[in-house]
């Protein structure tokens, strides 16, 4: 009987370089799809601007710009980092507990199903027009991937590991997290990554509805003013916000979790 064969490393997926420099070509050849369409078919700037035209519309109002991605950038780190600071401890908690757990699930699904962008408006009658809205968004976007990630990345240790540990004498908070947090942090930094995505999606939600600021803001006034190159500045400042936010995560779980890389 033969064991499972391990997938073949080369330097595409080993190295560190090819890790940084894959990711710029991939973005590179579909900056040049898109340039490429727009000379090719002949489309006009107000339908889909070029790339060209999207950096000197940038350049036009850089401070401007730059300041609508602060607001946005706060609004997302904000809500992504209390959807953690409330999401984490709840699943731990449920996991601790069965009927909690049965308790509380349904509640989450349903939270989860209800389309974000009914709950923005009433978010804006509850809380005004400052930034909490926008954080609140944020953090019903990330909560549940967070939550699910969290909790079934702790049930997942092996019941060996588990067994192990109470033979060896192992309380309960050695083995909570010594244990099942450490072999669920692999799992819980996926659950980060699929929430951060979405927490920029929720700022954008709750911007588009009541802000006077930040870049679903610029976005709208943009579309009401038909000036599709800024709308395409403003998106293209959103996509490099999420992807600097994505990869930040990525550098900090392989510092943080080395011998999860390690492994794969």
């Amino acid at each position: 009987m033969t064991g499972r064969t391990m997938p073949k490393r080369t330097w595409l997926t080993d190295s560190p370089v090819a890790a940084v420099i894959l990711p710029i070509v991939g973005l590179a050849a579909a900056i040049g799809l898109w340039w490429g369409a727009t000379v090719v078919f002949s489309i006009e700037p107000y339908l889909l601007p070029s790339p060209g035209d999207v950096v000197v519309k940038f350049f036009e109002q850089p401070g401007s710009l730059l300041r609508e991605t602060g607001t946005s950038l706060l609004e997302t780190v904000e809500g992504f980092g209390l959807a953690i600071v409330i999401g984490v401890p709840i699943a731990l908690v449920i996991v601790r507990s069965a009927v909690l757990e049965r308790l509380v699930y349904p509640l989450l699904l349903m939270v989860n199903s209800i389309p974000k962008v009914a709950i923005a408006p009433l978010l804006v009658i509850w809380m005004g027009f400052g930034q909490w809205p926008k954080v609140v968004m944020v953090l019903l976007m990330c909560f549940f991937p967070i939550v699910i990630s969290t909790a079934q990345g702790m049930k997942s240790t092996p019941a060996e590991l588990v067994e192990l540990m109470r033979s060896l004498n192992a309380g309960r908070a050695q083995e909570f997290f010594k244990l099942r947090l450490r072999y669920a942090m692999p799992q819980i930094f996926t659950g980060f990554k699929v929430a951060i995505s979405l927490a920029v999606i929720g700022s954008v939600i709750a911007e588009f509805v009541g802000a006077t600021k930040g870049l679903g803001y610029v976005i709208q006034q943009s579309g009401a003013s038909a000036d599709t190159t800024l709308a395409f500045a403003a998106i293209t400042l959103l996509s490099i916000m999420s992807i600097v936010l994505f990869y930040a995560l990525v550098l900090l779980e392989h510092v943080l979790l080395p011998w999860a890389r390690e492994t794969r």
